[in-house]
């Protein structure tokens, strides 16, 4: 009787929804659910909203800086704290025109560099700048995101400590600074396994997950915490495993050694020496005050090529040693775990076409085809962030841009390096 009751009253709802009382047609079957169709579909759009905003508020309850700061990351903004690296009065590089070089070569560099977003794209030959080419918005005053590119400057850091002394040697134990491992297994690992990117730390594996490991080492507010967090899952040299960890721990390393700032200790020890314009470092909060040390040093295009020249020359810029030639040497040699690893520096030493980071990473550095020259070294930072270094070319190529997932190394190098007479 219910059932029978309950079918009457929909089919006379139903009804009534498509005729007048005269029995006229009102709307047509087949447009009614459309409507009816619009309606559950609005309905669930506001549903999975609703649901979407108590999930990111629960997240954004747990770790409201993450939060923010992979919002700011999605605006382009800065992901921390900047805190100025003061540059001081250097004399300025020459600039020449292109000479001994194919106009073809330049031409295609240009292209290829445009195709990639680029911001700037800067070629130094024979003690001069050769060409000098911003794009689209972008001048000589940008300022871009140059990802890992730090971790070298950070090696020739670890060079000066050695020395004026501050630091013994690169065998010594990195437990005499970080004290917390002191009584495990990190013991066995000294500043050179750092350096080489082989202590055998374990680090965080990439996450999309706003709380994981990875992000609050990413874009937390406590990257001490999270970095001395990590313990030793293997046992130095065995394996070379490109991480964050290894370079965060140096720079903590290094405030500790020398009792100040990082910030301040490169602004004393290398940029106002080098570089033309003032950088800056991203801090983990205002609190803890931390630099990020594996990555995010935001300088100019055209100090980006000082560091390549200090590279170039052995450590010298205007005839000046700023970074020991023993050191710059050192950082040069290929390491037991990686032939194509110096001192937080990549080699072109054996021809990789995917150049592999880290066993539980399945990002790669792509390479099309070997260097042709194999003295190669460079600065390698997320996305196509790079400075190019051929001592043998005298040649340093400079390029900041937009990531690029598909950046290919071979390039730029290949195409100048062809051009020269």
């Amino acid at each position: 009787y219910i059932k029978n009751y309950i079918t009457f009253f929909h089919k006379q709802k139903l009804h009534n929804l498509l005729f007048h009382s005269d029995g006229r047609e009102k709307v047509s079957y087949d447009t009614l659910m459309f409507f009816k169709l619009i309606k559950f579909i609005i309905k669930i759009f506001i549903s999975v909203v609703v649901l979407a905003s108590a999930y990111i508020g629960y997240l954004y309850i747990q770790s409201p800086t993450v939060m923010t700061r992979i919002a700011a990351m999605m605006m382009g903004e800065a992901t921390g704290e900047l805190e100025t690296i003061r540059a001081g009065d250097t004399a300025l590089l020459n600039s020449g025109f292109p000479k001994n070089i194919s106009d073809e070569s330049i031409e295609e560099a240009i292209e290829f560099s445009r195709s990639m977003d680029s911001h700037a794209l800067l070629i130094y030959h024979n003690d001069e700048i050769i060409l000098e080419k911003y794009f689209n918005d972008h001048n000589a005053e940008t300022i871009s995101d140059s990802q890992s590119m730090h971790k070298t400057v950070l090696a020739m850091m670890i060079g000066i400590a050695i020395d004026e002394g501050i630091i013994e040697s690169v065998n010594e134990s990195a437990s005499k600074y970080l004290i917390e491992w002191k009584d495990d297994s990190r013991n066995l690992i000294t500043i050179k396994h750092l350096l080489q990117q082989s202590s055998g730390l374990d680090y965080p594996e990439f996450s999309f997950h706003p709380l994981s490991e990875f992000n609050q080492l990413m874009l937390g507010e406590d990257v001490t915490k999270m970095t001395l967090l990590q313990p030793a899952y293997r046992k130095p040299n065995e394996l070379f495993e490109y991480n964050g960890v290894n370079p965060q721990n140096l720079g903590l390393l290094l405030q500790r050694a020398y009792g100040k700032r990082y910030a301040d200790l490169l602004s004393e020890k290398l940029w106002q020496k080098i570089a033309q314009d003032d950088a800056s470092v991203v801090l983990d909060s205002k609190e803890n005050k931390m630099p990020r040390t594996y990555c995010c040093l935001n300088a100019t295009a055209r100090d980006w090529l000082r560091i390549g020249i200090i590279m170039l020359n052995e450590g010298q810029f205007k005839e000046k040693q700023i970074v020991p030639k023993s050191w710059i040497k050192e950082m040069k040699k290929p390491s037991i775990t990686n032939p194509n690893y110096g001192y937080l520096t990549w080699l072109g030493t054996v021809h990789q076409q995917n150049r592999i980071y880290n066993p539980k990473s399945t990002a790669t550095g792509f390479h099309a085809e070997p260097f042709d020259d194999k003295d190669i070294i460079y600065l390698d930072g997320f996305g196509g962030q790079r400075v190019y270094v051929i001592p043998s070319k005298e040649l340093v190529i400079v390029r900041t841009g937009a990531g690029q997932m598909e950046w290919d190394d071979s390039v730029l190098p290949n195409t100048i390096s062809r051009g020269l007479n």
